[in-house]
């Protein structure tokens, strides 16, 4: 299903029978719009989301485009060759101090199995494969789960700490205030297996 790990019309269909206020909204929002972006690995991956952090679009992604040129006519580099890269010469095509420290670690860290290769990561629980993330330095919970929804496709992440969905669901469930974590957690309750799915709708939630 497009990279996603669940049938999200199913999931929708569980969701409006399971909470019919959530239900409304997915009916106004119309069809789930969520695709996986495909990745070589699942270093390759932490390596964009790191290098995004706290940047525009535009910005972030001029900044990896010379870094990818770096190593061209490789389409990424793997770690071993971010190890073997002066962090002065990743410095001068843009990236932070900060960043590349967190390069290197991320790198360090996939090399011993700390981040574990993208068959075995195929295999793994969301929480454990949070626990291995947030290891990394520079990553943090949120990254994690951003990367569990949007390019491994899990169908039961919950990132209550994202403002969008903060937002999403005090618009949907008539809330004049942002809910705490565990008021989200709480109603999410009757979302499984399917909050990300949700979320999804959360955030359109806010664009209506």
């Amino acid at each position: 299903m497009s990279g996603l790990d669940y049938d999200p019309a199913l999931a929708c269909r569980h969701l409006a029978e399971s909470d019919p206020t959530l239900g409304g909204l997915i009916a106004r929002v119309g069809p789930f719009g969520l695709r996986p972006r495909p990745t070589q690995s699942l270093f390759a991956a932490v390596a964009r989301a790191i290098v995004y952090q706290q940047l525009s679009g535009t910005a972030a992604g001029t900044i990896l485009g010379r870094v990818r040129a770096i190593y061209f006519p490789k389409r990424f580099p793997t770690p071993r060759d971010i190890l073997a890269t002066p962090p002065e010469r990743l410095r001068a095509v843009g990236l932070s101090t900060a960043k590349t420290v967190a390069l290197r670690d991320l790198a360090e860290r996939c090399l011993d199995r700390t981040v574990p290769p993208l068959s075995r990561v195929r295999s793994m629980a969301d929480e454990d494969i949070i626990e291995r993330l947030i290891q990394v330095r520079g990553v943090g919970r949120w990254t994690a789960e951003m990367l569990l929804m949007f390019r491994l496709g899990r169908g039961d992440v919950l990132p209550v700490s994202d403002l969008g969905i903060r937002k999403g669901f005090a618009l949907t469930f008539g809330s004049r205030r942002l809910p705490a974590a565990v008021t989200i957690t709480r109603r999410a309750e009757r979302w499984r297996p399917y909050r990300s799915v949700a979320c999804w709708y959360l955030w359109r939630a806010c664009d209506l």
